[in-house]
């Protein structure tokens, strides 16, 4: 039977605290202006409202919704941090559909609201960790990738999961720079893919993804570095070759493309130990896997992870 991630007692909310978190993160959510939030008529008239809650992370301190949309690489609209926030408003996320194709029975086009209807979301608390050393605790909403990629049957020579972020420079003003080649490309194992903690999220915080954070669909790997985690994923194609994602195209000394968070992994820029979470003073422990090592360690099993990373 699968466990849900338990985190060490240094995370651990106060109980007075965790009791009053719904009202709290709905407060919270109510408080920010909609303008840059995904406004797809079928996410906001379903309001997100068939959301399973999950044990998942149900012990974290999430980052407040401010700082998680104030604070973010979405390097399609600008290279600081406050770029995506500034620049995102003028993405289209309607109408918006995902290509699956490649080595599949059944390759289709979907448009986001069918997803979100045909597959059960949850809610689940997540650590996210980013290679630049700094951490949050997303309330992501979503569905399992596993459940899309089980619908569209990936035939026995599929390897590889390939995603790929909407390209378009007059929407994403960032890719009229020549830092990637664009469009931005991520890549997982298969395994990993099907993972049951792989999650393709719509929203957080109760409300859809907001512009800058990835609306209106984007993939969560919460044991990796933030920058597998593609935002506004238009295609996913299954293939039985291990594709080049965009950041180890460009800095393979410096991204790999398995990106586990692991503190023994030393990075040319940033020392990966450690990590400052954002919202709170001083430092913590980068926990291996990002804290889901019992969940994931298995994937990895035989694998030099310093060879391999």
């Amino acid at each position: 039977m699968y466990r849900y991630p338990r985190p060490p007692s240094s995370e651990i909310t106060p109980r007075h605290v965790f009791e009053q978190r719904r009202s709290l993160m709905k407060g919270m959510a109510a408080g920010i202006a909609l303008g840059g939030i995904g406004t797809s008529p079928a996410l906001m008239a379903r309001e997100l409202r068939d959301v399973t809650e999950t044990d998942f992370g149900q012990d974290l301190s999430p980052t407040p919704m401010d700082a998680i949309r104030g604070y973010s690489n979405f390097y399609e609209f600008g290279t600081a941090k406050d770029d995506p926030r500034e620049h995102a408003h003028q993405l289209q996320t309607d109408p918006w559909s995902v290509r699956v194709e490649g080595l599949v029975d059944n390759p289709g086009t979907f448009a986001v609201e069918d997803l979100i209807n045909r597959f059960q979301l949850e809610e689940r608390i997540y650590r996210l960790r980013c290679v630049e050393a700094w951490s949050m605790v997303i309330p992501w909403i979503g569905f399992e990738l596993r459940q899309l990629l089980k619908a569209v049957q990936p035939t026995s020579e599929a390897r590889f999961v390939v995603f790929e972020t909407l390209h378009d420079p007059e929407q994403m003003p960032g890719q009229k720079e020549d830092l990637l080649d664009w469009p931005y490309r991520e890549g997982l194992r298969l395994d990993e893919a099907m993972h049951p903690l792989t999650l393709m999220a719509v929203g957080l915080y109760d409300d859809p993804l907001p512009k800058e954070n990835g609306a209106p669909i984007r993939l969560v790997v919460p044991w990796k570095y933030g920058f597998k985690s593609i935002k506004s994923v238009v295609r996913i194609r299954l293939q039985k070759e291990q594709p080049t994602s965009s950041w180890q195209a460009v800095r393979p000394e410096e991204y790999g493309f398995y990106a586990n968070v692991n503190p023994n992994v030393k990075h040319p820029r940033w020392h990966q130990a450690t990590e400052r979470r954002v919202g709170e003073t001083g430092r913590r422990k980068t926990l291996m896997f990002n804290g889901y090592e019992a969940e994931v360690a298995d994937l990895y099993k035989g694998m030099d992870l310093e060879k391999h990373f």
